[in-house]
């Protein structure tokens, strides 16, 4: 809204205004809206949803140590949201189709999130929707992202192929365009193209849930990765930078860092609340959206893989249940002494606090791989 009032409408009466074209501008002041959003709206948000009794159930089955946390505001995941669309709508460019199908993203899954945890709150244990249930909505808000980005490519501002980390000239096209003017493999084109999103954002979404489960942990990371993904999305919306590294020129990727940028500074306004012993916590709705939002914009990057190394934490974290759950089916035995992987290391000893500061090393570090990586082709 502001780039359209102040630059393209008032520009041309007062010239300071053209500050307003710059990307750069823009995402820094949509982290800035993010984050003094997220700290003054919090101290309400906290007090209304004890008003409401709105708290953390705890699993049984958990540590025994985070039975002190029940009670504990929940739902927080509603102010992370609302302090990223809010930064976006008034700071980018809306007349960006990429811009509209990351806000897609992060409302859909985050949608599902809200679902998850009032489920939970009705029942007043930790019980929301069942995997199935969980899972199919979730493959349905994958299916509306890739209608969108089938309606953009479409329109010639986004492609199917996909980029490779370390290899320069392979991009596989995910849509298997030979069989489009067949009517009988019609269909069977997209099943790649879906297939592949829907492990992206699935996945995505599913794995910064499962790391939400110490004070700090997931939001904390999720700095560092949105962080990393304003970066990569500058990078490729940047003409100089993008032909130099030889990355995939996705039109509007410069909008897209206006909304990583408002993902970053929503995320450590947040941590101001969420930080050990939280007064929050983000829920299902945090999780699931910011999941889903960074997955989304992995895809419209082109830079699906790359998101394995820059989310690295959060993929070791659901790898772990993975790995827990089939070793307990097929063997009887747990590899694990609790699952996900950060509770391991509490039952070993870890004091919490040293437990989230150590993963956050580790996702850093992660993350400047990823980056690291760009050039090496």
């Amino acid at each position: 809204m502001f780039y359209w009032l102040f630059f393209e409408k008032l520009f041309h009466y007062y010239s300071p205004f053209r500050v307003f074209q710059y990307s750069t501008f823009r995402t820094g002041m949509a982290s800035l809206t993010a984050m003094v959003l997220s700290v003054l709206l919090g101290p309400w948000l906290i007090a209304r949803l004890r008003e409401f009794q709105i708290g953390q159930h705890i699993r049984e089955e958990g540590p025994k140590s985070h039975q002190k946390k029940a009670g504990t505001p929940t739902m927080g995941g509603l102010l992370i949201c609302v302090a990223i669309i809010v930064p976006t709508l008034l700071w980018s460019n809306l007349r960006e189709p990429a811009v509209w199908v990351a806000l897609a993203g992060l409302i859909s899954f985050g949608a599902i999130g809200f679902l998850d945890d009032y489920a939970k709150l009705r029942r007043k244990r930790n019980l929301g929707l069942t995997a199935r249930w969980k899972i199919a909505l979730e493959i349905v808000a994958s299916l509306l992202v890739g209608v969108l980005l089938l309606a953009m490519n479409a329109r010639g501002v986004y492609s199917t192929s996909m980029n490779v980390p370390f290899f320069k000239n392979f991009r596989p096209d995910l849509l298997i365009s030979a069989w489009l003017h067949n009517p009988l493999t019609y269909p069977l084109a997209f099943v790649g193209f879906f297939g592949f999103l829907m492990l992206v954002l699935v996945g995505a979404s599913n794995s910064v849930n499962l790391t939400d489960g110490l004070d700090g942990l997931a939001i904390g990371l999720m700095v560092i990765a949105a962080g990393a993904m304003t970066a990569l999305s500058y990078l490729s919306g940047h003409a100089d930078f993008a032909r130099y590294l030889e990355l995939s020129r996705t039109p509007g990727a410069s909008e897209l860092t206006i909304f990583c940028g408002a993902m970053t500074g929503s995320a450590l306004g947040f941590l101001w609340f969420n930080a050990h012993p939280a007064e929050i916590f983000m829920g299902d709705v945090g999780s699931l959206a910011l999941g889903g939002g960074m997955g989304v914009v992995a895809v419209l990057l082109k830079q699906e893989i790359l998101l394995l190394f820059i989310g690295g934490v959060f993929v070791i974290e659901a790898l772990s249940v993975i790995l827990q759950v089939g070793s307990f089916k097929l063997r009887g035995k747990r590899i694990f002494k609790m699952a996900p992987l950060h509770h391991h290391f509490e039952q070993i000893g870890w004091q919490e606090s040293k437990v989230i500061a150590r993963f956050w090393i580790v996702g850093l570090i992660m993350a400047l791989f990823a980056l690291t990586t760009l050039k090496l082709r």
